[in-house]
């Protein structure tokens, strides 16, 4: 036995290091998109993330990014975590599948044979191997994100509770229940997806120490159950949510000071807790011992959190929700600002409310008590509106089109259960989650959004080829699915108990998260990261399936070490076609865009400027770059969504390194949360021709009566009583500050007039308004080219193109197929000479379609440019623009987009018309094989299908401009055709 034992050990540790060596080969060396920009700031200054939160991960990254040499290397020292975090992980589980294939061949008290030992240590490593290299798995473990860790709890939690079985009926073997219970606790400080492992840890609790009935089977799940629910909703959200009812009571009813609620609080919860403990050990009540260190070893774990107040109490420069006392902390741990969706009972999409009911008074932190923030108002529904496991519940426009796609949904019919259940098997499960999981175990069709799964061949006929030549095609020809299949067989077969148990790991790790995230018809990115734990299930059946294939090699193989010799090799090939085909698409060492993007974006704004941004790919490479790099910490970045709390605009009133406070008229009581959250429209036909901005702003800081309008319920809400603004202009200042081109001098106005065309002011765009009635063009205003235009706000004839961002400008242009004009100087130097556009001309790094993204957004600013130029006679720099573009960028590397349509205009501009005809053969070549293929596979695919109908369109025009009359009748005729297709 100490020879198994030594050799698990030696066998597990070598896997270990093949996963770590590979994770850390294609770790990615700076910020990933996504959450990652936020994370890795974060960790280095342990920041407070969104909600709710990540403090664990946060402190453990801490300690990672202390390793970097300099600033430029923390990323990577920070992503390395979520690598060690993943070989761990890797470690765990073939200790994990040895345990089980043990039980499978070697009897208790028994001596393994060599056949035994060398067939479970290949069980162990096909298993570990394939998870190493599955799709999702091989994501998160190279980059910075909370997932790899959650993961890692996952595995060392589950092989713990093995461990605990083992060791049943020793000295001291509830030690290892006490140390599950504190692996929960601080998983909760990474991420909530650990706490579905309870029910399978329940069951191994259960088949060690009971015999085995229904009745007793039941009990035990709904005891796993009751732990889960008393986690999740009882410890995480349920006492800090007592501590603050205590709190307001003992600071606004006894008049005690702050805190005093809260500490009288913790310090019954520990006198309650050690008199339950020392009566437990009195009285020799060894389960109730148990469980009582159990609960305090998961608040151990879970104090953790004390950082994020902690931290927010400083007003650190991230510091998201500002849960600085127990009231926001509540709310942040409930992660309130994204709302509740429906899970067990609930309405449907169109279902209308017929009342509403006030829920608890909402409190904030002020000077001597907390001030009431009103009540949350819960809208009441009909019961005929009501259903069971409600899956068509939002209302938004853009999710009833793609409830439509799904389900034969007729306009204004109320959703069947049977529609609801038809959504969720075919979207929420199907979709959702077992495309993902076929992704990880046959094979995955692209890195196209909504992408399918290639099964076997993978060979489909008229495959377009952005799809055929993406590196993220991988074909693992279904054996990781068979393996799999065997050993969940050979499992059920042999030991039926632990089959159940990782049955019921894979279950809840995955389906049951499915159906507990209801998610919405469609999502901003893939979602397959949520559910690893299951593909971590799967696994150890993948290396179950390695004794699997050797009992059925047994009649034709006597010897039990060539079964285990031959069973090993054969399906050591799985985990060897996975690595194959995933590395070059996983492989992100050489990527840097992300932050090179954030950067050319920060060096788009003029010094000392304010940046409005859109969302997490726009705003968090930024966040990293400043935060992490102190790259143009002058730049102000303002998240448009964000504007919409008082919380984020009250840091917009602090400064920043080198950032100074915005400039704004109204104070941080005029946008305290339930004031001013939004601003109807109520036309007033004095002010029809436009009311001056300053004066509006005004009258919203006094309250005034002129502004004021009563609505249902008799709520007095601030109204703007035209859509029309004037903003005047001090030309004498403007001029003095020389931002404006030389040949827009003479066109700068004395007065901004423009019309939002908006039946309602949200609190951003109040803010927004403020800052320019305040501002005075002291400080440099923009706009992400990204941002939504609806949030222009009407002032896009007031905008001057510096690079990838708009500023706000006292020249009005109209016309023209872009907002406001280009200031072509200031952009040329910008493109050619400031922006990094490292490793896109390097064919063997894959980039995917978030990073093409932003290429696109890049090369259309160098398209527009050279037209600019080529308009005013300059060819010269127009060729150069276009000469550089597709150098750094070039077509092979970058493929065509959205905007490229543009250059064959331009080529022709320059008289190269036989460049211009092969970039436009190419792209209708390109464009018509990606309609014939996504038309054919469906609705999913409608941004493909409308992006390349847009070229499409494009196409034609270049054609007629280029005098080839019959090019484009055929290209029309084509478009034409598609276009009915898609409307059909």
């Amino acid at each position: 036995m100490t020879d198994y034992r030594k050799i698990n050990n030696i066998v597990g540790w070598v896997v270990f290091f093949i996963a770590t060596i590979v994770y850390v080969l294609t770790l990615e060396p700076t910020a990933s998109f996504w959450d990652a920009g936020e994370f890795i700031a974060c960790s280095y200054k342990l920041l407070v993330p969104h909600p709710p939160g990540a403090p664990f991960y946060l402190l453990v990254g801490r300690m990672f990014s202390m390793m970097a040499g300099d600033p430029s290397q923390v990323a990577w020292w920070v992503n390395l975590l979520s690598a060690l975090c993943s070989s761990f992980t890797v470690l765990f589980l073939f200790w994990t599948i040895t345990i089980f294939a043990k039980k499978l061949l070697i009897k208790e008290g028994e001596a393994p044979t060599t056949g035994n030992i060398m067939l479970v240590m290949g069980a162990g490593a096909v298993g570990a191997l394939a998870y190493t290299f599955s799709d999702s798995a091989w994501f998160s473990a190279v980059e910075a994100e909370v997932y790899a860790m959650s993961s890692f709890f996952t595995a060392i939690v589950f092989w713990a509770m093995l461990r605990w079985e083992a060791k049943v009926g020793e000295a001291h073997s509830d030690k290892w229940l006490v140390l599950i219970a504190y692996l929960v606790g601080l998983s909760i400080g990474a991420h909530l997806l650990n706490l579905v492992t309870i029910p399978a840890l329940a069951f191994i609790y259960y088949y060690r120490l009971y015999k085995p009935t229904l009745t007793g089977g039941i009990i035990a799940f709904a005891i796993s159950a009751v732990i889960v629910v008393a986690i999740l909703w009882g410890v995480i959200p349920g006492l800090p949510s007592i501590a603050g009812k205590v709190e307001v009571f003992f600071v606004n009813s006894l008049g005690m000071p702050f805190g005093s609620g809260l500490i009288l609080f913790v310090i019954l919860v520990v006198a309650a807790i050690a008199y339950g403990i020392r009566y437990s050990i009195k009285h020799n009540k060894r389960v109730l011992n148990t469980a009582l260190l159990s609960l305090v070893f998961v608040l151990i774990g879970y104090s953790s959190y004390m950082i994020i107040p902690i931290r927010s109490s400083y007003d650190p420069t991230i510091d998201e929700n500002d849960p600085d006392d127990i009231m926001s902390v509540v709310s942040y741990l409930k992660r309130e600002q994204y709302g509740d969706r429906p899970l067990l009972y609930g309405p449907q999409y169109n279902a209308q409310p017929i009342g509403q009911e006030e829920g608890e008074m909402r409190y904030v932190k002020g000077k001597d008590k907390y001030l009431e923030a009103g009540r949350k108002i819960e809208p009441v529904y009909d019961s005929k509106d009501l259903t069971l496991l409600p899956r068509i519940y939002s209302d938004a426009p853009q999710h009833i089109d793609e409830y439509k796609k799904w389900i034969n949904l007729r306009e204004g019919q109320m959703p069947t259960f049977g529609q609801n259940l038809s959504f969720m098997f075919n979207y929420q499960l199907g979709h959702m989650y077992w495309r993902y999981f076929l992704w990880n175990f046959v094979g995955r069709e692209s890195d196209v959004q909504n992408a399918g799964v290639v099964w076997f061949s993978g060979d489909e006929p008229g495959l377009p080829e952005q799809v055929a030549n993406s590196k993220a095609r991988n074909n693992f020809l279904a054996l990781p699915l068979i393996i799999g299949i065997l050993g969940l067989i050979w499992q059920v077969r042999k030991d039926e108990k632990n089959a159940f148990i990782v049955g019921l790991l894979f279950i809840f790790t995955g389906l049951a998260i499915a159906l507990y995230l209801n998610q919405p018809p469609t999502e901003p990115r893939e979602r397959d990261y949520t559910f690893a734990g299951s593909y971590y299930a799967f696994s150890i059946w993948i290396g179950l399936g390695v004794i699997g294939l050797a009992g059925l090699l047994e009649k034709v193989l006597r010897s039990d070490s060539a079964r285990a010799a031959v069973a090993t090799i054969v399906c050591l090939l799985v985990p060897g076609i996975m690595a194959a085909e995933g590395w070059d698409d996983h492989d992100r060492s050489q990527r840097y865009q992300s932050v090179d993007s954030a950067k050319n974006l920060l060096d788009s704004v003029a010094p000392n400027g304010i940046l409005f941004t859109n969302g997490d790919n726009d705003t968090f490479p930024l966040w990293y770059a400043q935060e992490v790099e102190g790259y143009r910490t002058d730049v102000r970045v303002a998240v448009l969504s964000y504007l919409n709390t008082d919380w984020y605009v009250e840091q917009m009133m602090r400064p920043s390194y080198k950032s100074a406070p915005w400039p704004l008229t109204l104070g941080i009581e005029n946008y305290r949360q339930g004031t001013n959250d939004y601003l109807p429209y109520d036309e007033k036909p004095q002010v029809a021709a436009g009311i001056d901005l300053k004066q509006f702003i005004d009258l919203v800081k006094q309250n005034h009566p002129a502004l004021q309008a009563t609505y249902g319920g008799g709520t007095t809400l601030m109204t703007f009583p035209t859509k029309t603004f004037v903003l005047n202009v001090d030309k004498a200042k403007v001029d003095q500050m020389n931002f404006i081109p030389a040949e827009k001098e003479g066109e700068i106005v004395d007065q901004m007039k423009w019309v939002i065309n908006k039946g309602m002011l949200e609190k951003k765009h109040l803010v927004m308004l403020d800052l320019l009635a305040t501002n005075n063009w002291e400080r440099p205003v923009y706009f992400s080219t990204t941002v939504n235009t609806a949030d222009f706000i009407g002032l896009s004839e007031y905008f001057q193109l510096d690079g990838l961002a708009y500023r706000v400008v006292p020249v009005k242009t109209q016309g023209g197929d872009m907002p406001g004009y280009l200031n072509k100087e200031v952009m040329y130097k910008n493109l050619m000479k400031e922006f990094e556009f490292r490793n896109f001309d390097d064919p063997s790094i894959f980039y995917d379609e978030n990073y093409y993204r932003f290429t696109a957004n890049a090369r259309d600013k160098f398209g527009k440019l050279a037209a600019a130029y080529l308009a005013d006679g300059n060819k010269a720099r127009a060729k150069e623009l276009v000469d550089y573009c597709f150098k750094v960028m070039p077509l092979e590397t970058v493929p065509y987009d959205y905007y490229t349509p543009q250059f064959i205009s331009i080529y022709a501009g320059l008289g190269e018309e036989q460049k211009a005809k092969e970039l436009l053969d190419a792209m209708a070549k390109k464009s018509t094989g990606a309609l014939n293929y996504y038309l054919a596979k469906g609705a999913l695919f409608d941004m493909e299908i409308q992006t390349n109908l847009f070229v499409m369109q494009q196409l034609v025009m270049a054609a007629q401009e280029l005098g080839m009359k019959e090019r484009a009748a055929e290209l029309e005729q084509q478009f034409t055709q598609y276009l009915q297709a898609m409307r059909r």
